[in-house]
């Protein structure tokens, strides 16, 4: 009896969509900085440098960020519920956490954190998070506009199948971008359409770029069904002003585009002159309600000062659509039954911290504050650093968790790149990497504008790691710098 001995399925046979895209924050590099890493392991100091640095990625208690402290004890009591009803618990958990643990807990179908809940998240807990948005932008949010989820990630990934009916459907992106966007698009069908922000003038975008990108793309026969918009930024760290805000509040509104707002690094503004505002707030100041404007904005437990990455919590406020467009939404997250329990409650917890007068309360606030003055510090410490490096110039960071400097590089560095094949970005990370351990991520992972040359790097290591990483980054530049000059006479003028 004869039968098929080839492979059921190989690389040239899977989805070809699933090929096409990239997403090298989670790519080539880290996997470099792994192989790395199992190497120090196995033969210690058999390596130029103690540790790997892993800065390509925003993973902030891997990167030495403490929880809050508030958060864990809800969810241990949360997980553990038995404990709700012993006296030890009265020594060891807050009185306020305990109280917000049996609320919760009471609302969870069957009390417990381990079963299917609705496949829009838990209504208390939708309901936690509709007061948040409420009180910060000052408007009624409510909790039948609300879908938890594992993260933003998952939020996108549902919207991009709402959105996208075939590769004629468009999606306005900021360049650079993060590459779940693209990524998304790619998966579900549709076309990107870049939109270039403005390096020279802080990353900002200029509204008659974003109005010649659309009409370019519907004379190109595309369908454009709304317009990303991340604030604050990643990969670039900037804070769109108001008056940007504003401006594509009233172009989205007019061209009849989805807003979808990103913005999970919200609680991350470390600039005085800039404050965060929400697309909803500012299209509600404007006068614009449901009717006016469809809207969509992501949230999650990831950044923030709360940085619990790993437990995928988060949610989307969908505003200006319709019930019969619900229902679809739901549907479709009712195909992977529910998000986890713990996001959920996460995400309830950082709309709804601990209250003045709360017995967390002071130290909730204390731990957010050495938080976020520590972001402060290291923004500033790596900026500096950064700009002090021949040829690299790098914007204020305003926000968020990354960094985006540009790399002026010696022409001869650019040539041996490419005769090796690569791009000059990648060339100069890997080599970053293998000399130092520190891992950092190529620009063109974002689509960087052509022509140029960045790297995107995050401020979470801690203190004592950027103390000790800034040394070697400038011996490491200095000696490329010095390796691939030659004769060529460098260009001063490049420096910041």
């Amino acid at each position: 009896m004869s039968y098929n001995k080839a492979p059921s399925i190989t690389a040239e046979t899977i989805n070809p969509k699933v090929k096409i895209f990239n997403y090298e924050p989670c790519g080539e590099i880290v996997r470099h900085a792994e192989r790395l890493q199992q190497e120090m392991d196995e033969n210690p100091d058999s390596l130029p440098f103690p540790e790997v640095i892993q800065c390509n990625l925003g993973n902030p208690q891997v990167l030495g960020q403490r929880p809050i402290t508030f958060f864990r004890e809800v969810l241990c009591l949360c997980d553990n519920p038995d404990l709700l009803n012993k006296d030890e618990a009265r020594a060891l958990f807050s009185p306020c956490a305990i109280r917000r643990a049996r609320r919760i807990i009471n609302s969870v179908p069957g009390k417990d954190s381990g079963g299917y809940t609705s496949s829009r998240g838990i209504k208390s807990l939708r309901q936690a998070v509709a007061n948040g948005i409420s009180a910060r932008d000052g408007y009624l949010s409510k909790p039948d506009d609300i879908f938890l989820t594992d993260g933003a990630s998952a939020a996108v990934n549902t919207m991009m199948q709402i959105l996208i009916r075939s590769h004629e459907d468009g999606i306005l992106c900021p360049l650079p971008e993060y590459p779940l966007y693209s990524a998304s698009i790619i998966l579900h069908g549709g076309t990107m359409v870049p939109y270039n922000l403005t390096e020279d003038r802080g990353w900002g975008l200029q509204i008659f770029e974003v109005k010649r990108c659309l009409e370019e793309a519907r004379s190109a026969g595309l369908t454009v069904r709304a317009m990303v918009v991340i604030n604050p930024g990643n990969p670039t760290g900037q804070v769109l002003s108001i008056t940007n805000q504003e401006e594509i509040v009233e172009f989205c509104r007019k061209e009849g585009l989805v807003i979808l707002a990103d913005e999970v690094y919200q609680d991350n503004v470390y600039v005085e002159n800039k404050k965060f505002h929400s697309f909803k707030k500012v299209a509600r100041s404007l006068g614009y309600d449901e009717k006016d404007l469809s809207l969509v904005s992501f949230h999650s437990v990831s950044m923030g000062f709360y940085g619990e990455s790993g437990r995928r919590g988060g949610y989307m406020e969908i505003t200006g659509f319709g019930d019969d467009v619900k229902r679809q939404i739901y549907k479709l997250a009712s195909v992977t039954i529910c998000p986890n329990i713990a996001g959920q409650i996460l995400i309830s917890l950082v709309m709804d911290p601990p209250k003045l007068g709360d017995e967390s309360f002071e130290t909730f606030e204390a731990e957010k504050e050495k938080i976020h003055s520590s972001f402060l510090k290291r923004a500033k410490t790596l900026e500096k650093a950064f700009s002090s490096l021949e040829g690299v110039s790098c914007n204020k960071i305003e926000g968020a968790l990354y960094f985006f400097p540009r790399l002026h590089l010696p022409s001869l560095a650019i040539k041996t790149a490419e005769s090796e094949g690569v791009s000059p970005d990648v060339f100069y990370t890997h080599r970053l990497l293998d000399a130092t351990g520190i891992a950092v991520v190529p620009g063109s992972a974002f689509h960087q504008a052509s022509g140029t040359i960045h790297i995107r790097c995050t401020i979470l290591p801690d203190e004592d790691k950027i103390a000790t990483m800034i040394p070697r980054l400038k011996a490491f530049h200095e000696s490329f710098m010095n390796e691939f000059r030659g004769s060529e006479p460098y260009m001063n003028d490049l420096r910041r």
